[in-house]
C-alpha cells in the first residue's frame, strides 16, 4: 500500500512539472512576440501604409491639333495619247519609261499624202494671190480711163467685181491651206504634258487610226505627270469647319512620310476639299500637292499624311497615363492637401502624343500618373522616390519634349483620323 501511494505521488509531481513548464514556455513566447512587434513598429519608416505614386500637375497650354491619315499618291494628270488620223507609223521617237517635256515629239506618221495636199493648197494660194494682183492692176487702169470717160461705169464695175471675187477666193484657199497644215500636224504626235511615258504598244510600220473601240485605235502611249504630284486622303466629317476656315485663310501646310526607314517628311500644301461628305463612311475627301523633283513619290504609293488645321487655345492637359476609365466615364485621381486622393470625373477632348486634353478639373491640381491601380478614393499617397519619381517629374516639368509648353505657347500633337472619330 505504501509503495502504491509513493508511485501515485510521483506521477502527480511529474504532471505538475510538465504543466508548469508549458505555462512558462507560453509566457516566454508571448513576451518574445510582443518584443518583436514593438521593435518592428519602432523600426518601421515614416509613411508606412501609404501608397507610393508618381504625380503630375494639370497644365494650361495651346495645342496645335495635328491630324493624320493614310493617303494614296495620285498623278495630277494622266493623258492617253491616241492618233487623230488613219496612217502608218513612220518613226517612234521615245522609249518606254522615258521622261518627256511638253511638246516633245513622240511619233511620226506617214506624211506623204498630207504633204501632197499641203503643197497643193500652198500652190493654190499663190495662184489666187497672182490673179488678185493682176485684177487690182487692171482696176487701177480702168479707174483712170473712167475719169477720162473712155469707158463706161458698167465696165469699171465689172472689173471691181472681179477683184472682189479674187479676194474671196484667196480667203477660201488660205483657209484650205490652214486646214491642210492642221492635218499635216496630226502626222507628228507630240507630248501634250510633261511626265513619264508608259508602255508603247505600236512600232514603226504599225497601222493606227482614231477611235477607242478597236485594237487599231488603242492608246499609243500614256503619259503621267510626276512633278508636282497629289496625295489623296480622307478625314472625319467633324473636321470640315476647321479645314474650311484654314483653307480660306490661304496656305495650309501638309506633310507626308513614306513607311520606310530613314525617310524624311515631304512638305506640301492642301489644294482641294471635296464638295460633299461620303455618307457611308462619314469622311471628307481631300488632296494635297507635293513637289516631286526627286521622284520619291510614285502614283499608287501609300503614305502617312499630317496637317494641323486648327489650334485648341488655353486648354488643360495631363499625361494620358493619368486618365482612368470607370464604369460610367473617365476620371482622374486628384491628390488633396492631406495627401488623400479623390476620384474626379472628367471629359476627355483629345488624347495625343502622350497627353490628354481634359475638361472638368482645376488648373494646377496634382493628379496621379503612376500607381493608380493600387488606389481607392480616400487612399493616402506618397510621392515615389528614386528613378520612377524623377521620370514622372521630368515628364511633367519638361513638356516641350512632346510638343507641350507653358501657358501661351503652342504645342503639337498627333492623332489618327480613325481614333479621332471615336473620341
Amino acid at each position: 500500500m505504501q509503495v502504491n501511494s509513493q508511485k501515485r505521488y510521483s506521477t502527480r509531481a511529474k504532471r505538475r512539472m510538465v504543466i508548469a513548464l508549458s505555462v512558462i514556455s507560453l509566457v516566454a513566447l508571448t513576451v518574445a512576440i510582443w518584443i518583436w512587434l514593438t521593435s518592428s513598429a519602432a523600426d518601421k519608416p515614416k509613411g508606412a501604409g501609404m501608397v507610393q505614386v508618381v504625380s503630375a500637375q494639370v497644365k494650361q497650354t495651346d495645342v496645335s491639333v495635328e491630324l493624320t491619315a493614310n493617303g494614296t499618291v495620285s498623278a495630277q494628270q494622266t493623258v492617253d495619247v491616241r492618233p487623230q488620223i488613219s496612217a502608218m507609223v513612220k518613226s517612234v521617237h521615245i522609249k518606254e519609261g522615258q521622261f518627256v517635256h511638253k511638246g516633245d515629239l513622240l511619233f511620226t506618221l506617214d506624211t506623204r499624202l498630207d504633204d501632197a495636199n499641203l503643197g497643193k493648197a500652198e500652190a493654190q494660194v499663190v495662184k489666187d494671190r497672182a490673179d488678185l494682183m493682176n485684177a487690182e492692176r487692171n482696176l487701177e487702169r480702168l479707174r483712170g480711163l473712167l475719169k477720162q470717160e473712155y469707158i463706161s461705169q458698167s465696165e469699171f464695175d465689172t472689173a471691181q467685181n472681179q477683184v472682189d471675187v479674187f479676194r474671196g477666193q484667196l480667203a477660201i484657199d488660205r483657209a484650205s491651206l490652214e486646214a491642210s497644215r492642221v492635218a499635216r500636224s496630226f502626222d507628228e504626235i507630240k507630248a501634250p504634258i510633261a511626265g513619264r511615258t508608259g508602255t508603247i504598244v505600236v512600232y514603226a510600220g504599225s497601222l493606227v487610226q482614231p477611235g477607242t473601240s478597236t485594237a487599231i485605235g488603242a492608246v499609243l502611249v500614256s503619259i503621267t505627270q510626276i512633278d508636282p504630284i497629289n496625295v489623296s486622303f480622307t478625314l472625319p466629317e467633324r473636321e470640315i469647319a476647321g479645314l474650311q476656315q484654314a483653307f480660306a485663310k490661304g496656305f495650309v501646310p501638309v506633310s507626308a512620310k513614306l513607311d520606310l526607314a530613314d525617310q524624311t517628311e515631304l512638305k506640301g500644301r492642301l489644294v482641294f476639299i471635296d464638295n460633299s461628305v461620303d455618307a457611308a463612311s462619314g469622311t471628307i475627301r481631300l488632296k494635297a500637292e507635293f513637289p516631286n523633283a526627286d521622284h520619291r513619290l510614285w502614283p499608287g504609293m501609300f503614305v502617312t499624311v499630317a496637317l494641323a488645321p486648327r489650334t485648341l487655345v488655353g486648354v488643360l492637359t495631363v499625361p494620358a497615363q493619368a486618365v482612368q476609365t470607370g464604369p460610367e466615364k473617365k476620371f482622374l485621381y486628384v491628390i488633396g492637401e492631406d495627401h488623400k486622393v479623390a476620384s474626379t470625373p472628367i471629359n476627355v477632348r483629345l488624347i495625343q502624343d502622350g497627353y490628354a486634353v481634359v475638361e472638368g478639373i482645376a488648373l494646377g491640381a496634382r493628379v496621379v500618373v503612376e500607381g493608380a491601380q493600387n488606389l481607392r478614393p480616400g487612399s493616402v499617397v506618397v510621392e515615389a522616390d528614386g528613378a520612377g519619381k524623377s521620370a514622372g517629374k521630368s515628364a511633367v516639368q519638361d513638356p516641350s519634349a512632346t510638343g507641350h509648353g507653358t501657358t501661351g505657347k503652342t504645342g503639337k500633337a498627333t492623332i489618327q483620323s480613325d481614333s479621332a472619330a471615336k473620341q
